[in-house]
């Protein structure tokens, strides 16, 4: 056991004794590990989080993969344990990790706005800029990763509130419009979106940054307030309860300050029948996502491309009744998804994608695999 940070500890384990890992076939993996290794390797490195594994620790798992198919499930797995080590990351307080999921909506919209096409999607504004401990002002708290450049002057950015309420309109900026305030927050919250024009087009469009300000759950909000039982709580309960309340949406959406702006993707006017659009979003790691194989992780303390296994015993509805415990890789990030063994599971795109992803909220088990020549210095 090899204590890596504070707050957890890696627990070396075997293959043998892995509960669930003989019944996974990682085989749609290997795809995707040939991404991460182009995008390392022709594009730039991951970024090293605080667990100090890094994209060149990576690569010899990934240079493996290149030229490998998987002839059968065992076949997969047996790649895995000819190449890798897995540790469990168990937490010092003894809590278990915890699984959430999310999809890619599909969302009508309009390129121009009308009575019906109200609520636009953004771009990133010029005036938002990047911020690091050198021109942070010491006002702004360490957390903000953004900002406003104004006049020579860098200082928080106009909140969710000040946004709806106009402060970026005449700037040329919306990407598209959409029907529903409540649905560009959820899209905000996914963090991706299938957009479906009028003409039957289909755009993308994913993550390009954000105002800044903490991510505040408005189901913790409902919770507190008495208006949904913590029993009950899913996306789907919260979309009901804001139906309900119309005169109280503002509100509750504006608890929630931070604001995410987006970029069009390459497949902008492909239609649902190619090839392209079968594939997910492209995400932090940039390259697509896989549906059921793909995790948002914690990027300050884990590193992008890592396989992790994933035991949720009490998740059943995503394995037709089986307990949830699947072989994936760390390809994403979140506001929300914060420690050492908190992960957020892509369930695929649109509708029935929302429905599965919704309702996940599960106490898990995670294992890192860490390539044989960089699992020394845990042991």
């Amino acid at each position: 056991m090899s204590d890596q940070a504070s707050g957890f500890v890696l627990q070396a384990l075997s293959f043998d004794t892995l509960e669930g890992w003989k019944d996974d076939d990682p085989s749609g993996l290997f795809e995707v590990m040939r991404n991460c290794r182009r995008q390392i390797t022709d594009v730039k490195p991951y970024r090293t989080g605080s667990l100090g594994l890094s994209s060149e620790d990576l690569l010899p798992l990934l240079a493996a993969a290149e030229d490998f198919t998987p002839s059968s499930p065992a076949s997969a797995r047996a790649f895995f344990e000819t190449h890798c080590r897995p540790f469990l990351i168990r937490r010092k307080d003894g809590n278990p990790g915890f699984v959430t999921a999310f999809y890619e909506p599909e969302i009508e919209v309009s390129e121009e706005p009308d009575e019906i096409f109200r609520f636009p999607f953004y771009r990133r504004p010029d005036d938002l800029i990047d911020l690091n401990d050198a021109n942070r002002p010491a006002e702004l708290d360490g957390s903000y990763a953004f900002g406003r450049l104004h006049q020579g002057r860098i200082s928080a950015y106009p909140d969710r509130r000040a946004i709806d309420e106009g402060f970026l309109d005449g700037r040329g900026l919306e990407i598209a419009w959409a029907k529903s305030k409540i649905d560009v927050f959820f899209v905000h919250v996914q963090g991706a979106a299938r957009l479906r024009y009028r003409d039957g087009r289909i755009g993308r469009i994913t993550y390009a940054a954000k105002a800044g300000h903490a991510f505040s759950a408005i189901g913790k909000l409902l919770i507190e307030r008495g208006e949904i039982d913590r029993a009950e709580i899913s996306m789907q309960s919260i979309r009901a309860w804001l139906a309900r309340n119309p005169e109280r949406v503002d509100e509750v959406l504006w608890h929630n300050r931070s604001y995410i702006f987006f970029r069009e993707t390459p497949s902008r006017a492909i239609s649902l029948r190619t090839a392209d659009s079968e594939a997910g979003p492209v995400a932090a790691a940039k390259v697509p996502l896989l549906a059921g194989r793909s995790l948002a992780v914690d990027r300050l303390i884990h590193t992008f491309g890592f396989p992790f296994f994933i035991r949720a015993e009490s998740l059943t509805h995503l394995d037709h009744g089986r307990p949830f415990r699947r072989l994936m890789l760390a390809l994403d990030t979140g506001s929300a998804i914060v420690g050492p063994a908190r992960g957020d599971i892509f369930t695929g795109s649109g509708d029935a994608a929302g429905e599965s992803a919704g309702t996940v909220r599960n106490d898990a088990d995670f294992v890192i695999l860490i390539p044989n020549a960089a699992a020394g210095q845990f042991d």
